[in-house]
């Protein structure tokens, strides 16, 4: 068993693809440098989004409580942004040191981190737009669907994928 719990992905991986363990370690990377690709851009522009948001006319519309759930949804937003660039700096303090399976295992949980602020900065940021255009309760309900939106596509749905067996290639 690996430490999420599934099957050694190492030693499957091994055997069905043929490859050695560095191999495998320069798979990981590239796929999780591609995953962190998608949402790198769009964490970034949220978080500059809502840095500029007390700049603005209207921010004075936000009364205390909703300026608490700005204050923590820019806090996710940053300590995201900061997740999800971090295998970057990592990679770059240790190229050539010979750390890639450090470096994939620790990238790897920084993408899982960073992708559960990420869904509280989007869930904050619904809240806030909401009790902006329509009041607290839609606001409540909208970011209510917001996380449930979130815990179904990058929590259920791959949790219920993950328990199928791996079906063998086809030769």
């Amino acid at each position: 068993m690996d430490e999420d719990g599934g099957a050694d992905d190492a030693s499957r991986d091994t055997r069905r693809r043929n490859e050695t363990a560095t191999e495998r370690l320069d798979r990981n990377w590239a796929s999780l440098l591609q995953e962190l690709r998608v949402v790198q851009t769009g964490v970034q522009l949220l978080t500059g989004f809502l840095l500029t948001l007390p700049f603005q006319q209207r921010f004075d519309i936000l009364d205390d409580s909703m300026q608490m759930v700005y204050l923590a949804t820019v806090s996710a937003a940053v300590a995201s942004t900061a997740l999800l660039v971090a295998p970057v700096g990592m990679h770059r303090l240790l190229f050539r040191r010979h750390r890639l399976d450090a470096l994939v295992r620790a990238a790897h949980r920084c993408a899982y981190a960073g992708l559960v602020l990420l869904a509280v900065a989007v869930t904050g940021m619904t809240v806030i737009i909401f009790d902006a255009v329509a009041g607290l309760f839609p606001a409540l309900v909208a970011g209510g669907c917001a996380l449930i939106l979130f815990m179904m596509f990058w929590l259920v749905l791959p949790l219920s994928m993950r328990d199928g067996a791996p079906k063998p290639p086809t030769p």
